[in-house]
């Protein structure tokens, strides 16, 4: 019995940490569940108290409040002392022997009852209070369950611990103490403090600071109009009072003697505080201005037809939002041509003014930028009128100014008339029949005025369509699908197919030189300037890619003996286009148009030769894609013929024979999809099907096949296409997918006899197939420049050196680089201080990737 109870005392002792874990654990369970009422009103209490709730009511009932919340933390102390109870050790070793499996506890501490004079029985009894004694060793006190939703349902703790927390972020402890100075008997504690306090808070948009009334010693104030003035009257109620004839309050018999007052200053007036240690103050109000806007100088507009009109804006505490207003100014419209007719009712033009993003919006100058080509008022006169509003609700506007709203302007004569009749359209519904026949007279020889047979196409499908919802009266939906095709024309004929880079260039160089003989502004003329520059980038690459494309060398090479070409380093080409930009900024145009067509006729001379060796796979690719292409434009010029059959039956020989016509005058100009209709060597061209007079009627019933065999040819070229890895790759395969799509529409089209909308399928198909053309020839120019591609030389170099399109020398593998010295010529430092100039002015565009900018800075480190 005496070593049982040895171990049982051991067991105790080895426990004594736990257990009183426990019990403090329990301690704390029974002291949540009793005392959350009296925390949670003593929590409330102090948040109300902390945020000044005080302040804002009467003495009167903070007195009542306070009696009623100390009689409510009164009963919860007497109700948590009835229920809590300090745990007895027992109730902690029972705890404790519960969160163990089997109770080691109560089995170390048990008598053996059966068997204790057995020595095997009391063997047993022995091993098995060994192994509890090792389990009770190992006891951990449980964590308390502090968990009491069930006596508080409606979560009052957590609202009372919400206000707290908001308190103590939001408030103050120092407002406690103005409790005691509502005591009674107070009165002449407060001698030594401030009877009294005032503050006068301006609106929050003029960020102006608020005045403490105390410190304020003159007897004249100025305030902001919709300033708050707040009054706080400590001591015995009465011994202060106010009286003030600032606000729209009515005036009172007496002074007012409220402990808090709040009131708005609504205009000039006197305020005072009457009683011991009162002051007074007579009150000027400021009063808040309107906005104010006004428009600097004439709108200007881009080549491209943007609009940028600046403009001024000021206010006293700053513009918050405005708006432009547009209006067509009828009054001022030459009423000619399509103009003629009386226009139907559009909107005004509203958009949101431009504001600065940071800085002082008190006095700003911005510029409106905006594009509004495609409306039916631009390059016409209208009413522009601006409005501001600042953070008081008050307005202001300009004075109403007439000007010509920019629009996009077109060099190319057709494309001209094709804006213009768009124009005339979206004027009124009624100028459907003269838009079409002004469209049919400037059309009337399309190989005289169209470039492209697929612009010529889609005007005749357009003035189809036209026509026939002309004759069934013109809806709204209708004119405005007709007027996005004819813009969609327009830019066409303007810009042209960017694959033919030449004409691009060619056109970029006109529009230049017309700018010029017609004094366009510094702005526009920059702007073209630019634009021949990234037309003369693309005509290189252009180069580039039909040294790859071509595959008849011997057809080079007898053109380069017939007409030697012409070498140009990068070097001579910016400085003559540097040259050109610096006589038209000196207003030397007469100079600087012969420098123009010096450096046109540079670059018409400019060719590219193709050494010696079989097509690579990407040649390939490129030819079976052009032979591709020309047989849709083909396909599609039947499809037309077709449907011209349905609206003027008989007409098609005459139409065959003007389509053939058309088709040889097609051929016979260089660099035109008519060209290269022979296939290549050992394969027949698939273009060179003719359809000979008579042999046009039943064709449409194979139009449907023919476009299905076509769409499978082009599977069958993209399945054998060599992969092509970059932005322009991923965007060929794009091109050509849609491409694919759209011959997919073609077929379906022609299936269900829809010829209209088949010449739409098929006009899609061509552009995708031209894009997805120009994205393959970039990709493969691409992979030559790293290496992979021929080498390639311009003509007339007689040493026979490996050389790109600019002259430089390709080195060995197709490297590009030279050994040359770039910086020749007379104007060295200038050039020199140009280049470091661009390089500072790219290294701090923070678009650019951080390893370009790190590289660009490592330049101007070190030159």
């Amino acid at each position: 019995m005496d070593e049982r109870e040895s171990g049982d005392t051991d067991i105790l002792t080895r426990l004594g940490r736990p257990l009183r874990l426990t019990r403090l654990g329990m301690a704390a369970e029974r002291a949540a569940r009793a005392f959350w009422p009296l925390w949670s009103i003593v929590a409330a209490a102090l948040a109300l108290l902390m945020l000044g709730v005080q302040d804002a009511v009467a003495v009167e009932g903070v007195w009542a409040a306070g009696a009623v919340t100390g009689l409510a933390a009164l009963w919860a102390l007497r109700h948590g002392l009835r229920r809590f109870r300090w745990p007895g050790r027992v109730e902690a070793m029972a705890r404790l022997d519960a969160t163990m499996p089997g109770r080691p506890i109560s089995s170390v501490l048990d008598a053996q009852a059966v068997g204790a004079t057995d020595a095997a029985s009391a063997a047993v009894w022995r091993a098995h209070r060994a192994r509890m004694a090792a389990r009770a060793a190992e006891a951990r006190a449980p964590r308390p369950d502090l968990n009491v939703a069930r006596r508080d349902p409606f979560a009052l703790r957590y609202v009372a611990l919400l206000a707290l927390a908001v308190a103590l972020l939001f408030g103050s402890v120092l407002r406690i103490g103005s409790v005691a100075e509502m005591a009674p008997g107070q009165a002449q504690a407060l001698a030594g403090g401030p009877a009294w306090e005032g503050w006068v808070e301006p609106p929050a948009y003029t960020r102006l600071p608020a005045v403490y009334l105390n410190d304020i010693t003159a007897e004249q104030l100025s305030v902001a109009e919709g300033s708050q003035v707040t009054l706080r009257l400590y001591g015995e109620v009465g011994a202060l009072s106010v009286r003030e004839t600032v606000s729209d309050r009515p005036a009172p018999e007496k002074p007012a003697a409220s402990p808090s007052q709040v009131f708005e200053v609504t205009g000039d007036g006197r305020l005072a505080v009457e009683g011991p240690g009162g002051r007074a103050w007579q009150i000027a109000l400021r009063p808040d201005q309107p906005p104010r806007v006004a428009l600097e100088g004439a709108p200007e507009a881009t080549a491209q037809g943007e609009m940028q009109l600046p403009f001024s804006a000021g206010d006293d505490y700053g513009v918050t939002g405005g708006e432009a207003r547009l209006a067509l100014d009828l009054a001022e419209v030459d009423r000619r041509y399509g103009l003629a007719t009386e226009p139907e009712a559009r909107p005004a033009i509203e958009v949101p003014l431009p504001l600065p993003i940071s800085g002082d919006r008190a006095e700003f100058e911005q510029t409106l930028v905006e594009d509004f080509s495609k409306h039916p008022w631009a390059n016409l006169p209208v009413e522009v009128r601006l409005t501001v509003e600042d953070a008081a609700g008050q307005t202001g506007r300009s004075e109403p100014r007439t000007i010509t709203l920019p629009g996009r302007r077109f060099f190319d004569p057709l494309a001209a008339s094709v804006a213009e009749q768009r124009r005339d359209l979206l004027w009124s519904r009624a100028n459907a029949r003269r838009v079409s026949q002004v469209l049919r007279a400037v059309s009337h020889l399309p190989d005289d005025v169209f470039r492209s047979e697929t612009s010529a196409l889609r005007l005749r499908v357009t003035l189809e369509r036209l026509e026939t919802y002309a004759r069934h009266g013109l809806t709204k939906d209708q004119r405005d699908d007709i007027a996005e095709a004819l813009w969609d024309l327009a830019v066409e004929l303007e810009e042209g197919d960017l694959a033919d880079a030449l004409e691009r260039l060619r056109r970029a160089q006109d529009r230049l030189e017309e700018a010029m003989r017609n004094g366009a502004s510094d702005a526009e003329i920059a702007e073209l300037m630019q634009e021949l520059r990234e037309a003369t980038d693309d005509y290189l690459r252009e180069l580039a890619r039909r040294q790859m494309q071509e595959g008849e060398q011997g057809q080079q090479n007898q053109q380069a003996q017939q007409s030697p070409g012409m070498e140009m380093t990068q070097n001579d080409l910016q400085e003559m286009m540097d040259r050109i930009q610096e006589l038209m900024e000196q207003g030397r145009m007469a100079e600087a148009q012969e420098a123009l067509r010096q450096l046109q006729q540079m670059m018409e001379n400019m060719r590219v030769t193709q050494g010696q060796g079989q097509p690579s796979p990407g040649q390939q690719a490129m030819e079976g894609l052009a032979e591709t292409l020309r047989d849709q434009q083909g396909l599609s010029d039947e499809a037309f013929r077709e449907l011209q059959e349905q609206f003027n039956p008989g007409q098609q020989g005459q139409r065959g024979q003007q389509g053939q016509q058309g088709q040889q005058g097609q051929q016979a100009r260089p660099g035109q999809p008519g060209q290269g209709q022979q296939g290549r060597p050992g394969q027949p061209g698939r273009g060179q099907q003719q359809v000979e007079p008579g042999e046009g009627e039943g064709l449409g019933d194979s139009l449907e096949e023919r476009q299905r065999a076509l769409r499978d040819e082009l599977r069958r070229q993209r399945q054998g296409m060599p992969g092509l890895g970059g932005e322009e790759g991923e965007a060929a395969e794009e091109a050509l997918d849609r491409a694919e799509g759209a011959m997919e529409g073609a077929e379906r089209a022609l299936r269900d006899g829809d010829l209209a909308e088949a010449i739409d399928r098929q006009a899609e198909a061509m552009d995708a197939l031209r894009e997805g053309m120009r994205n393959m020839g970039e990709a493969l120019a691409q992979e030559q420049r790293q290496g992979q591609g021929q080498q390639g030389m311009a003509e007339g170099d007689p040493s026979g050196e490996p050389r790109d399109p600019l002259g430089r020398s390709t080195g060995q593998g197709g490297q590009l680089g030279t050994e040359e010295n770039l910086l020749q010529g007379e104007d060295v430092r200038r050039r020199a201080q140009n280049l470091l100039e661009e390089l500072r002015r790219r290294s701090g565009e923070a678009a650019r990737p951080e390893v370009e900018r790190e590289y660009l800075e490592r330049l101007l480190e070190r030159f």
